[in-house]
This record gives structure tokens, C-alpha cells and sequence, in this order.
């Protein structure tokens, strides 16, 4: 029976998507339509086929053994922070940023990257018959991330027709960065977290095209090549030295926003339950409830759509609203010692829910960096539809949890 709700459920965040669209008339069918198959395959093939799921664990263990690079240039510094069951949050999954970031980086500087975003962008392209750009983007934001795949794509982005800066701004809700990949791996289970991340970039396509259906002649389906000139003119090692220093940045940007994410939520928590508290007090009844509870209910009845029983739906559709509120890395310190003990399909649900920065401060975030790459007619169309960038980022991690859900039970 969940399984057949699961199905239901994904039909549903399609329609959900159908009912938002701009231009509903315009929808390509046939290209959704591919898509859809595509990432059936894919869910399939990761989840189930005893190869997908070899690769899949291959790759969460090469980024362990990564992270334990890491970790070793921590341990040099800070002995005493990485002995076995001493390790606390930010040293455990944010310190390998140092490592990952620059390593990210000299990928850029000689070019490999590029490359290899360029290539699987085009056969993207090919198979899904979307636009090119939009297919090569998503792959630019699944290593890049969000902010810096708009940044790299700032001639693109000029010369684009303000439609086509919107839905590119819609599927930067739904991306990742690379650099992150490896502080995720090491709160949540690594093969669902690679799982998430190429089902994350065919949704965000299948929800942009359904939201905000481009027609484009042939001539406009062009792609301007990521620029990187610059780096290339920088001397290498300066060049490491300023990644080494923008890594330790994100460091603490993550940081401080996990900090005051937490610290907030938790104080208008107790305010509601102080408040209700008392009313309830006041009305003779005992009890009261808070924040994550006001926020689950409107996020239940998805919840159920995945699958799950009611009681587990309850727990996780609080989960999934706090991640929205906050980011992915308050639920994923809550849950980190104690998701493997939960029934394979809610740990596959809830962790590949996660595996995005689609919340209320991305929004800002890619608001503020196409003000700053687009003019401001374009940057003003964008901003007219921020509810609909939020409901584009919560459909894809919806019908990601959707089509891994389908395979794990």
C-alpha cells in the first residue's frame, strides 16, 4: 500500500507543478516526459542494480578516504579534535572543507572540470531535447553550487531573456556544491547522498520546464563557455593560497549560520510554547506545543504522499519543514546518530530530502547574486517570483525523496 501511495505522491508534486505554471499550454510534454524516465532509471539503478549500488558505495568510500586527508591536516593542528569520538560537528564535517574546496579549485585552474561539466551538460542536452544551457547549468551547479555556477555563467546569463534567468534561478534552489558533498557524507549516509545528488539535477529540469516552459528558436540555444581565463592568468600558488582562504570563509559563514539558525528556532520555540502554554493553562487543558510542530503540519500530508506511516510521516514532515526554515545542516546534526536506525525507507526519504540548499536563505542568496550579474529589469522579474523559486526547490527535494523512495524498503 505505501508503495502505491509513493506513486501517487509523485504524480502529485507533478501536478502541484502543473497547477503553478506559467504557461501551461507550453509545457513540454514529450521532454517531461523523458526526463521522468530518465530519473526512474537512474533511482533504479542506484538503489536496486547490484552494479549502481557498488559504484554508488565506491564513490561514499572514496570520499571517506578524502575526508580522512583532511582530518589528518586537522589532527596535525588540533590533535585533541580528531580522537576517535571527540570529533563535534564542525570538525568532522566542515573542516574537510579545507581539503575539498581547494581540491575543487585546482580542478577549475587546469581546466578538468569544465570539461567534464561541458561533456555530461551536452549529452544532457541530447537525451532530454531541453535547452542547452539550462542542461549544462544543471550540471555546473551540482559541483559548483549555486552562487558560484550563476557567477561563472555571468555572460550567459547577461545575454538571456529574463524568463530563462528565472528558471536557471529556479533550479539553483535545488543544487549542491561539491565542496559540501563530503560534510554531508559524514552525517548521513554517503550512498544516498550520491544517490540524491544527478536525481536533484533531472528534477530541478522537470519542475523549471513545468513552472516556467521556454520556447526558443534554435539560434538563442547557445552556450558561452565558463570563464576561467582569469584564473588561469593567476600564478598557481597565489592562486591556491586565495582558495585555501575563501574555504576557511565558508567555514564560517556555515558556521555562523548554523549557530544563529539554531539559537533562533529554538528561542521562538520556547516562546510558542511559553505562549501556548499558558493558553492552554488558562483553558484547563494540559500540554502545549512549538515550532517544529506548527511548521510539520504543513508539511504532513507530503509526507504521507512519500510513503511513510503516519507516525514516522508526523516526525519527518517536522524534519523537512525545519530544513526549509533553516538549512540542511540543523537536521542533519539532529539526525546524524540516529538515522541508520531508521526503517530503509525513511532513512532513504528524509536523507535524500536533505541533499540540497533549497530553504529561505538561498533564496536570498540567488536573488542577491543575479542583482549583481543581470540588469535590473531582468533582477526585478526574478524577484517577483521568489515564492515560486521556494515551491521549485521543495517539489524537487519532494519527488527526489519520491523516486529513491520507490526502491527502498
Amino acid at each position: 500500500m505505501f508503495l502505491v501511495i509513493n506513486i501517487i505522491g509523485l504524480f502529485v508534486f507533478l501536478g502541484i507543478a502543473v497547477l503553478f505554471s506559467r504557461d501551461k499550454k507550453n509545457i513540454q510534454w514529450k521532454s517531461i516526459g523523458i526526463l521522468v524516465v530518465l530519473n526512474l532509471f537512474l533511482a533504479w539503478f542506484l538503489m536496486y542494480f547490484p552494479w549502481g549500488k557498488s559504484t554508488v558505495q565506491l564513490l561514499a568510500n572514496g570520499i571517506s578516504w578524502v575526508i580522512d586527508s583532511a582530518h589528518m591536516g586537522t589532527g596535525f593542528a588540533f590533535a585533541s579534535w580528531v580522537k576517535p569520538g571527540a570529533m563535534d560537528m564542525a570538525v568532522s564535517a566542515l573542516f574537510p572543507i579545507l581539503l575539498v574546496v581547494p581540491l575543487f579549485d585546482i580542478l577549475m585552474y587546469f581546466n578538468i572540470l569544465p570539461k567534464v561539466i561541458g561533456g555530461i551538460g551536452w549529452v544532457l542536452a541530447k537525451i532530454t531535447r531541453q535547452p542547452k544551457f539550462e542542461s549544462f547549468f544543471g550540471i555546473e551547479m551540482m559541483f559548483l553550487g549555486n552562487t558560484e555556477a550563476l557567477a561563472v555563467s555571468n555572460e550567459q546569463l547577461k545575454r538571456m531573456q529574463e524568463a530563462r534567468v528565472l528558471t536557471v534561478a529556479m533550479m539553483s534552489m535545488s543544487s549542491v556544491s561539491g565542496a559540501i558533498v563530503g560534510a554531508y557524507v559524514s552525517m548521513v549516509p554517503g550512498d544516498l547522498v550520491l544517490t540524491a545528488i544527478p536525481l536533484n539535477v533531472i528534477n530541478a529540469i522537470i519542475v523549471a520546464a513545468i513552472l516556467n516552459p521556454i520556447s526558443l528558436e534554435e539560434k538563442e540555444d547557445i552556450i558561452y563557455s565558463i570563464q576561467n581565463d582569469e584564473l588561469e592568468r593567476q600564478p598557481f600558488f597565489s592562486f591556491l593560497g586565495d582558495s585555501v582562504l575563501n574555504a576557511g570563509k565558508l567555514i564560517l559563514i556555515i558556521v555562523a549560520f548554523v549557530i544563529s539558525f539554531v539559537a533562533l528556532s529554538d528561542l521562538i520555540d520556547r516562546l510558542i510554547n511559553l505562549l501556548t502554554g499558558v493558553v492552554a493553562n488558562w483553558a484547563g487543558i494540559k500540554g502545549s506545543f512549538g515550532l517544529d510542530q506548527i511548521l510539520g503540519v504543513f508539511m504532513y500530508p507530503f509526507a504521507l504522499l512519500l510513503g511513510l506511516p503516519f507516525d514516522e510521516a508526523w516526525i519527518v514532515a517536522q524534519q523537512m519543514a525545519k530544513k526549509i526554515v533553516t538549512n540542511e545542516f540543523v537536521v542533519m546534526g539532529q539526525i546524524k546518530d540516529v538515522v541508520d536506525s531508521y526503517s530503509p525507507h525513511r532513512r532513504a526519504v528524509i536523507t535524500t530530502f536533505l541533499i540540497s540548499f533549497a530553504n529561505f536563505s538561498t533564496i536570498g542568496m540567488i536573488v542577491g547574486t543575479l542583482k549583481g550579474i543581470v540588469d535590473k529589469k531582468t533582477s526585478d522579474f526574478v524577484s517577483q517570483y521568489v515564492p515560486m523559486l521556494l515551491l521549485a526547490g521543495i517539489l524537487v527535494s519532494l519527488m527526489t525523496a519520491g523516486f529513491v523512495g520507490l526502491f527502498a524498503w
